[in-house]
């Protein structure tokens, strides 16, 4: 199966410019944006499946980047969500540096392998600083899209 992020992540999951400063205020403005646009059904019972994972380990894997994630049946099939902000998230990231490229997982409980799949390639696609760097430069959802069509593998 060749697996694109991109097949995953539509324009409308993406937040230009999120208002939240706070970790679980951020994964929150994310399901509220993933709910209104009906990507995710139930929004409490989504955002609990991530404060829950948030709790066992931070996702924020640092340079800048957090991977919040969970398998919950909330969602029919996997769905990714991206949101930036200027000033930065305090995800308790590894390097303790904030968070400025936040991307949100929702998989099925029965897409494990999918979901495995999704981290992998977000950890490896965003370990590049040009493809970070492009993305902190974007100025539009399509133009997100378009920076992580170009450099997925």
């Amino acid at each position: 199966m060749d697996f694109k992020i991109s097949d995953f992540l539509k324009p409308e999951a993406i937040i230009m410019e999120i208002k939240a400063k706070e970790k679980i205020a951020a994964i929150k403005e994310l399901v509220d944006h993933m709910v209104a646009h009906k990507f995710v059904s139930d929004g409490e019972r989504f955002l609990n499946a991530l404060a829950k994972r948030e709790n066992l380990e931070s996702t924020g894997i640092g340079d800048g980047i957090a991977i919040p994630h969970a398998r919950t049946d909330a969602v029919d099939d996997l769905i990714l969500a991206f949101a930036r902000s200027a000033h930065g998230v305090d995800f308790s990231s590894i390097d303790g540096k904030p968070s400025h490229l936040i991307f949100l997982i929702a998989s099925p409980e029965n897409k494990k392998s999918e979901y495995i799949m999704a981290l992998a390639k977000l950890s490896r696609l965003l370990r590049r600083e040009p493809v970070r760097q492009e993305l902190r430069a974007a100025a539009t959802p399509e133009e997100i899209l378009k920076i992580i069509k170009e450099n997925e593998t």
